[in-house]
């Protein structure tokens, strides 16, 4: 089955080229123009990943995405800025936005990150019901237990709500318990492509995942910040 795609974006010339794009690269393809149309799709067409604009006329992206996380959607956002939107990139991000593109961009770059995007949700979606016996396969740091092959976490016997980047940042740390990971060092294993942009996206997504984890998140005791180095997770003292 063709992994479907929800374009948003007010521009008729770049929904013209990404869907012609995608359909050549095996994708089906859905457009809208304006972000109360992008979000009503979203819902109802359950694509598998979202380009989303921020400027949108209705609502804006950042909306659609805050509204989105907000209904506990977790389909992958690829959120498109303008060059020097710096703090719109951020804030993107903060809302739970997967990545983000800096227009102009290439098709060519444009499917590729979809793809990598795809590679990390696709176990989430297609995943079967856990047994009991899956269950042993897991990575336990004190409170916190990670299913690998299922694409869920839980603290403290609750399932956390993340997203696919969130997720796959947790179990990376995770496997490397103890160890300091520079930024750069996650951005390129979690972040599977070629990036090129500030490692802030790496300082986010840490603050999301030490909302979930973490009783106190100005003193947290799993996820640590080495200063000048970079993060390690290490097991509670």
């Amino acid at each position: 089955m063709k992994k479907k795609v929800l374009v948003v974006d007010d521009e008729q010339s770049i929904l013209t080229l990404l869907q012609y794009n995608l359909q050549q690269a095996g994708f089906e393809c859905l457009t809208a123009m304006d972000g109360e149309a992008g979000l009503n799709l979203a819902i109802q067409s359950n694509p598998d990943v979202i380009l989303l604009d921020l400027m949108l006329p209705k609502l804006d992206g950042m909306e659609v995405c805050k509204q989105l996380r907000q209904q506990r959607n977790s389909t992958p956002i690829l959120m498109l800025t303008a060059k020097d939107d710096e703090l719109d990139k951020i804030l993107g991000l903060e809302l739970g936005a997967d990545d983000y593109m800096t227009k102009p961009f290439s098709p060519r770059e444009v499917i590729a990150r979809i793809k990598a995007v795809l590679r990390r949700s696709q176990y989430q979606k297609e995943a079967p019901a856990m047994e009991s016996t899956d269950k042993e396969e897991s990575i336990s740091i004190a409170d916190l237990k990670i299913f690998p092959n299922f694409y869920e976490a839980y603290f403290k016997d609750e399932l956390i709500e993340l997203t696919p980047k969130e997720f796959e940042l947790l179990l990376y740390l995770a496997k490397h318990k103890g160890r300091v990971l520079t930024r750069d060092q996650l951005l390129s294993a979690v972040w599977n492509y070629d990036f090129v942009g500030d490692t802030r996206i790496v300082d986010v997504h840490i603050s999301h995942l030490r909302e979930k984890v973490e009783s106190n998140t100005k003193k947290p005791i799993y996820i640590k910040t080495i200063r000048g180095l970079g993060y390690k997770l290490e097991e509670p003292k």
